[in-house]
C-alpha cells in the first residue's frame, strides 16, 4: 500500500466533533481540505493534468497548511533527530515532502468525491492525539481503513502529523528507512540525495520497506 499517496491524496471525515470556539476540529480540518480538493478538482482538473508546476502549488495550497511537516519528520527521523542541529532538521523536512508530493503528485488528478466512507468520531479530542478514521474504498470496491493523527500546536490550530493505513503508520515506515539510510551515509547526504533526485530516491526507499 503506497502510504504517503493516501496521505496526499485521499482525506476525508464527515461527523463532527466539538471543538473549542474559533477552532475547527481535526476532522472540520479534514473535511475543509476534502471540499477544496474537490472543488479544485472539479474546475481545474484537465489544467492540472498538462501543468505538474501548478500541481504541486495545488498541493502546497490546500495540503501543507494542515499538515505538521516539521514535527512528522522528527518523528521520522526518531533517534537522529537528536543528533541534528535545527537547521538540518528544517532542511530534511522539507526535502521529505517535496520528495513525496513530487512522487505521488499525479494521484491528485484521480481525486473523486465518494471515495471515503466517514466513520463516526469517538472519544474526547486529545492535545497530543487524536484520531479521525476513514475507510477509502479502492477501484475494486475493497475498504482500506485510514487513520489520521493530528496535535494541537503551539498556535491552537490542529495539524495532521500521521497516516495509518491498514495498520502501517507513515511515521513508522519512513522511520526505518530513513534510519538505515543515515547508517549507510549520513542524514545530510540522505537529505541531499532527496534533494537532487526526490522521486526516485524516494521510490528507492520505498522498495526496502516491509
Amino acid at each position: 500500500m503506497k502510504i504517503a499517496c493516501v496521505l496526499l491524496c485521499i482525506l476525508g471525515l464527515g461527523a463532527f466533533a466539538p471543538a473549542h470556539a474559533d477552532t475547527p476540529a481535526p476532522n472540520q480540518v479534514v473535511q475543509g481540505m476534502v471540499d477544496e480538493l474537490g472543488k479544485t478538482m472539479d474546475v481545474h482538473r484537465a489544467e492540472l493534468q498538462n501543468n505538474r508546476e501548478a500541481l504541486l502549488k495545488t498541493i502546497d495550497a490546500i495540503v501543507l497548511p494542515h499538515f505538521d511537516i516539521d514535527y512528522a519528520s522528527i518523528l521520522v527521523l526518531g533517534q537522529n533527530a537528536r543528533s541534528a542541529t535545527p537547521a538540518q532538521r528544517a532542511r530534511f523536512a522539507k526535502a521529505m515532502y517535496n520528495s513525496i508530493t513530487h512522487r505521488y503528485a499525479e494521484g491528485l488528478l484521480k481525486y473523486t468525491e465518494g471515495r471515503v466512507k466517514v466513520l463516526p468520531f469517538q472519544g474526547q479530542l486529545n492535545d497530543k492525539r487524536t484520531l479521525v478514521r476513514t475507510q477509502v474504498v479502492l477501484d475494486d470496491g475493497k475498504l482500506v481503513p485510514v487513520d489520521y493523527a493530528f496535535r494541537k500546536t503551539s498556535d491552537g490550530s490542529w495539524k495532521a502529523y500521521d497516516v495509518i493505513i491498514e495498520g502501517i503508520s507513515y511515521v513508522t515506515n519512513y522511520r526505518n528507512q530513513v534510519a538505515a539510510e543515515i547508517a549507510k551515509s549520513s542524514l545530510d547526504a540522505l537529505t541531499a540525495r532527496l534533494e537532487s533526485q526526490g522521486a526516485d530516491a524516494l521510490k528507492s526507499m520505498e522498495k526496502g520497506s516491509p
